[in-house]
């Protein structure tokens, strides 16, 4: 199964046809060559294409911004300023949830690092910029008897864990921004978990959820037999280049 798309190794979902996946190739080959905000637009109709895709098959297409688009369901629902909350619960004294406004409004930080995919793709030197987790962690006063942070999404499926060691790095982010604009809907906007030393698939898209446990619950994609320490080259059978 692939790690990031959620089709199985012999074609799960409605069969695409061959000349569709290589004009699509075409298209994304040619744009990585093309001005920046021709790039730009082909990301975006990218990620909105991929919202809708059942096949994964846009998780094979290059795009000028050099990411791939993955959901592990059918669609995800939108969230804006009015609708997002983030809540913080589980083994913690104040639990409480958060809106955008609120989010924005604390102290920011900005790590530029490559981006690590475990399928082998890699994105180099992207910013990114939101809270540190800890900052949370420590807003909503972690019992002594956690030993783990679980995330949820708002796709109803995704799911993730950290131990609280891992949790409180100063490179572990709740994202607001990529590239230095606001997170997109294609990127897991308007909040995604950004965990820069790991794999991508550590950094949660859609976060909606953040529970302090007392044991590490193993994610989506561990559940299916990727590893839940996912360092960068020190995990799932790659030695990729560390990314932090």
């Amino acid at each position: 199964m692939d790690p990031n798309t959620g089709a199985g190794p012999d074609g799960d979902g409605t069969p695409v046809g061959r000349r569709l996946v290589l004009g699509m190739l075409g298209l994304g080959a040619g744009a990585m060559a093309a001005a920046p905000w021709l790039q730009d637009r082909l990301e975006t109709a990218l990620g909105a294409v991929a919202d809708k895709d059942p096949t994964g098959v846009t998780g094979l297409l290059p795009n000028g911004g050099g990411f791939r688009y993955y959901s592990v369901t059918s669609s995800v629902p939108h969230k804006d300023a009015d609708s997002y909350r983030l809540t913080v619960d589980g083994l913690v004294d104040k639990p409480g949830a958060y809106r955008l406004a609120d989010l924005r409004a604390l102290p920011q930080t900005r790590l530029v690092r490559d981006v690590q995919c475990v399928t082998g793709w890699r994105v180099p030197e992207t910013p990114f910029e939101g809270v540190r987790l800890s900052a949370l962690l420590d807003a909503a006063g972690v019992r002594r008897d956690a030993k783990a942070v679980r995330f949820t999404c708002f796709d109803g499926a995704y799911s993730e864990s950290l131990t609280l060691d891992q949790a409180r790095r100063p490179d572990v982010l709740v994202t607001l921004r990529l590239r230095d604009k606001p997170l997109g809907h294609s990127h897991g906007g308007p909040v995604r978990l950004y965990v820069a030393p790991m794999y991508f698939y550590k950094s949660a898209k859609w976060l909606s959820g953040i529970t302090v446990t007392d044991e590490v619950r193993p994610g989506y994609w561990e559940e299916r037999g990727y590893d839940v320490d996912a360092w960068v080259g020190k995990s799932n059978g790659r030695d990729d280049d560390p990314t932090a």
